[in-house]
């Protein structure tokens, strides 16, 4: 197993999962993407909500982890843990910690809107199982609930618990948990909010932009991480509106299909492609973000 140091990335991809015509995984256009992201020098997240890790089967998420792992790019590779059931999330980790990954994302329970003792035991029962460094995910939009910063804090006795990533669009949020657990690395889980969070001490992104433009984003973090004060990063949060004017990731896939990064928009329902009929937006916004790139 490729030894890498998960406190080392600044950037992880949420990556996507490409799918061919016919709705099944394009394996061959996964590793493009898996290599193109190791390329640029960014972690990976597997099977998150990007990569619509919940529209998939059982089967079909072991296979897609087995493939990466075959594949062996060069970046450490996250994989998501999400769901309602605790003893099938339990095996779940069980089935990865076999494999050489390298961390975890780790999810509140969809749907059951746990308060802070039941979010204490899930985590705890999750952290205690897993083999990996492990990144707590906050994101009551998708969950439902938000995560209590004292929840978290009562769990950093856990020796895998190594960050939050913080995606509830809150800046008064991440300065909470960011004084709860000041030795816990929080990353933002929003692309736009990346310069005001670097403000606070944010570790890193936890980016959707990153699929679409491996490079420019990580050049995009490293900046924000040098300079948390420079404005001019106002410019991506204006350009990369259009990625999330619909359900994410229903317009990045169908713009990296305009850009021939996928050969095809597809996604699993209840999300799908035809929920986009103008694309002159997000074109837009990839020249803005190209020639941001260009003129670094």
């Amino acid at each position: 197993m490729n030894q890498y140091d998960v406190k080392d990335y600044s950037l992880w991809t949420a990556l996507v999962t490409p799918f061919n015509q016919r709705g099944r995984v394009d394996y061959d256009a996964l590793a493009q993407l898996l290599d193109d992201q190791a390329a640029a020098g960014n972690g990976i997240l597997m099977l998150g909500s990007t990569g619509e890790g919940l529209a998939l089967s059982l089967n079909e998420q072991k296979k897609i982890i087995r493939f990466v792992c075959q594949h062996q790019p060069d970046a450490p590779i996250m994989v998501a843990v999400g769901g309602y059931n605790l003893e099938s999330q339990l095996e779940w980790i069980e089935f990865c910690n076999q494999l050489p990954i390298h961390s975890y994302l780790l999810a509140a329970p969809l749907y059951a809107k746990p308060g802070p003792k039941g979010q204490e035991q899930w985590f705890r029962g999750l952290l205690e199982r897993s083999k990996f460094p492990c990144m707590v995910y906050n994101v009551p939009s998708r969950s439902g609930v938000e995560l209590c910063p004292q929840a978290l804090a009562n769990l950093t006795d856990e020796a895998m618990f190594w960050s939050v990533k913080e995606a509830s669009g809150s800046v008064i949020k991440f300065k909470e948990f960011k004084d709860a657990i000041p030795n816990i690395a929080i990353y933002s889980g929003d692309d736009a909010l990346l310069p005001e969070f670097s403000l606070l001490g944010a570790s890193g992104l936890v980016s959707v932009c990153a699929n679409a433009w491996p490079k420019a984003t990580n050049l995009y973090v490293e900046q924000c991480l040098s300079t948390p004060q420079d404005m001019e990063f106002n410019l991506w949060k204006s350009a990369i509106e259009p990625l999330f004017s619909v359900a994410n990731p229903v317009p990045l896939k169908v713009l990296m299909h305009q850009k021939e990064q996928i050969a095809h928009p597809q996604l699993r329902l209840p999300l799908t492609h035809s929920e986009l009929s103008e694309f002159a937006p997000l074109m837009q916004a990839d020249n803005t973000i190209k020639q941001w790139f260009s003129q670094q």
